[in-house]
């Protein structure tokens, strides 16, 4: 068996033999009213499932398909938005960085400082993103195999900074398709690090809208139990209470209502089967 590396967030760890941890919200933060009721009810569904949560919204979408995509607020006011839910709610907050020049505002908030997948090749945003300490949720580009990874891996840990984790969100297969192959998950926890795996946005259909990225929702569940199976840390889900109204990632964002089933089966599945005592 692997010794896989356990990061302290808050009050639980991921890694490390530890139970199974969901990082789940809306894709951007569309409004703070919207977002602060997701949060209180995705609180709730995770406290019910005894799942423990890490509450994701991104405060500006810079890598949207069309100029006239929905970005969300801007980092000064989503920041304020995350800080608060992140005090009313006693909840580790993440959220993905895309230059530079937003690190040391978004770590003085952030808890855990993500690297989107079109950047997880960016060496001085990595390495700046590492320098602060926080732990490093870096995003398995699309055009990558999960043995690249490590060349991300290795860009973190030059800084000092061992907490780092690796989250899967599918391969580009052919034009405006992902595949998931399973394989990448026993390969990315080679490298002794927590492995996340991404369930929703493995479903996109990138371009499938024109202007936007169409998905399949409905094989989030199928993927997420059988990445539980092959064995991950954690479970990224980008979740709403109306996906069909989602400003992005709509179709491929699992509704909140859709949620206590599967953390239920996901939580089944992610644990030991019990031994009978006589």
């Amino acid at each position: 068996m692997i010794d896989v590396h356990a990061i302290t967030i808050g009050n639980f760890i991921i890694g490390g033999n530890n139970p199974l941890v969901l990082i789940a919200g809306p894709c951007v933060i569309e409004t703070p009213e919207k977002t602060f009721a997701i949060a209180e009810t995705l609180c709730s569904i995770a406290r019910d499932a005894g799942m423990p949560l890490i509450f994701k919204a991104s405060y500006d979408k810079a890598n949207r398909t069309s100029l006239q995509a929905f970005r969300g607020p801007g980092i000064k006011i989503g920041l304020q938005v995350l800080a608060s839910i992140k005090k009313q709610y006693a909840v580790p907050i993440i959220s993905d960085v895309h230059c530079r020049t937003e690190i040391d505002a978004a770590a003085a908030v952030l808890d855990i400082i993500q690297i989107p997948a079109l950047l997880c090749r960016q060496t001085d945003l990595i390495i700046a993103a590492a320098r602060t300490g926080k732990p490093i949720n870096v995003k398995k580009g699309q055009f990558l195999s999960p043995r690249d990874m490590y060349h991300a891996i290795e860009k973190v840990t030059s800084t000092g900074n061992h907490d780092v984790m690796i989250t899967e969100r599918g391969t580009t297969f052919g034009y405006g398709n992902l595949v998931v192959d399973m394989r990448s998950l026993v390969i990315l926890r080679e490298f002794g690090y927590p492995v996340i795996f991404d369930a929703t946005h493995s479903v996109q259909l990138p371009g499938g809208m024109k202007a936007a990225s169409g998905g399949e929702r409905n094989f989030v569940p199928a993927l997420a139990r059988a990445a539980v199976a092959v064995g991950v840390d954690g479970i990224f889900m980008e979740v709403h209470n109306n996906p069909d109204t989602a400003l992005c990632d709509g179709p491929n964002s699992v509704a909140l209502s859709m949620l206590p089933e599967l953390l239920h089966q996901l939580r089944y599945l992610s644990e030991p089967p019990r031994k009978n005592v006589d």
